[in-house]
């Protein structure tokens, strides 16, 4: 039986609002493991919702659909599959968590200021906390199998390629800068005026591509492109859902905790030392 106003299943003994996810992490960790299984209209939704987490929270069912390419009932369908009632409930989530995720930096400052953490000495004790929490995250979230897998194919790749700009720029930069000290070619595409140096991927290079919700649209594009070529593709990423899952990269996942919504790069930067390192050996050995 459906709601005449919105046009979703109304409430009965069947809502299964007990079953959804209660936070946005938890929506994408379920998503990462029902993406396979999803009909294709469905699993192109979830495409979609991947790269524009963002839409969830501002958008109708029909303007969903319609910037998806597919059937309004196919989004009702998504949230159902996803354990909600209806598209409400999940927009609900979305507007409740997502879009407050990474506000502008003047509410940033003053969440901190709300929870008294805005004395350098407090912030220091905060980012400390919250980057020993990230690290020991990190053992949990990098597949050993994706990480040497990564290792395998960056170490037999004529020429490596950086890609990440906004927050992920300093992982691409510090990966060039240990590259170039164990003498493995790589090329670091900074956006600098504006050059574009992607006529140098080649089909036996790899790209590292590094973003994080929201995602750089500027990084997709790069890497879907490098892809086209034939060249592999590393992902350092957030979720199995990122948009560079549909590349066919292997994924390396890191969750990196805030504080005041201000993120640090503890675990991203100790995966990429660790990931330079490991390919600077394995290309000595061959």
């Amino acid at each position: 039986m459906n709601d005449a106003r919105s046009g979703e299943p109304s409430a009965s003994m069947d809502d299964n609002s007990d079953t959804a996810p209660k936070t946005i992490d938890a929506f994408f960790n379920r998503l990462g493991g029902k993406a396979d299984q999803l009909p294709k209209r469905l699993k192109q939704f979830a495409n979609y919702i991947a790269a524009n987490p963002d839409r969830v929270a501002v958008s109708t069912v029909a303007e969903l659909a319609e910037s998806a390419d597919v059937q309004p009932s196919a989004v009702m369908r998504f949230s159902q599959e996803m354990g909600f009632s209806g598209f409400s409930q999940m927009q609900k989530l979305f507007r409740s968590g997502y879009a407050q995720k990474w506000p502008d930096y003047a509410t940033r400052l003053a969440k901190l200021r709300e929870h008294g953490t805005e004395s350098p000495s407090a912030l220091l004790a905060e980012f400390v906390e919250v980057g020993r929490a990230s690290l020991e995250n990190l053992l949990t979230t990098v597949d050993p199998v994706a990480l040497q897998q990564a290792v395998d194919v960056l170490a037999r790749a004529e020429t490596i390629h950086m890609i990440g700009f906004r927050r992920a720029f300093p992982v691409t930069s510090y990966l060039a800068y240990a590259f170039e000290k164990m003498n493995v070619p790589a090329v670091l595409h900074s956006g600098i005026a504006n050059m574009n140096m992607e006529h140098l991927i080649r089909p036996n290079d790899a790209v590292i591509a590094v973003t994080f919700a929201p995602y750089s649209e500027m990084t997709i594009d790069m890497a879907t492109k490098a892809r086209a070529t034939g060249a592999d593709i590393v992902a350092i990423t957030d979720v199995v859902t990122s948009p560079l899952s549909r590349l066919k990269a292997i994924q390396l996942l890191v969750s990196e905790l805030d504080v005041g919504a201000f993120r640090a790069l503890s675990a991203s930067l100790s995966l990429a030392i660790a990931l330079a390192v490991s390919v600077g050996a394995a290309r000595n050995r061959m």
